[in-house]
């Protein structure tokens, strides 16, 4: 009796080890997955780099009183004329010429141009009626 007694808590013990290594391997397996999944997420990331003499556009989050939900955000064009350390930006705005420092995260770049150029005006025509069927 005493023997099945020992057996079985032997048998236990292993059944607790193997259940505290699926543990394990489930967390390593998490951890992996959690890195794979940052990186590849972190490879879509545009990095925004900004050069003296750019213009730029200005998230203006102080928007919220007015009303409107397709009121653009973004007010602008700014120069930059500075770029200091930890992605802080100097900027000068063309209506008033005053400078101010602004976070590098509020801005995004001025596409300037006139796009028109590009397109092409196609009219469309039905086709003919064909009468077999």
């Amino acid at each position: 009796m005493q023997f099945r007694h020992g057996k079985a808590g032997v048998e236990r013990k292993l059944q607790l080890q193997e259940l505290e290594e699926l543990c394990l391997d489930a967390c390593e397996n998490t951890r992996i997955y959690k890195e794979k999944t940052k990186a590849f997420h972190n490879n879509f990331i545009l990095r925004k780099q900004f050069d003296v003499g750019q213009k730029v556009l200005l998230y203006n989050s102080r928007l919220k009183l007015m009303p409107g939900k397709l009121r653009s955000r973004w007010i602008g064009p700014f120069e930059v004329s500075n770029i200091f350390s930890y992605g802080a930006v100097e900027i000068k705005s063309f209506d008033t010429g005053k400078t101010f420092k602004v976070n590098g995260h509020r801005l995004k770049p001025f596409l300037s141009g006139d796009t028109t150029e590009n397109f092409v005006d196609v009219t469309l025509a039905r086709p003919p009626q064909s009468s077999n069927g």
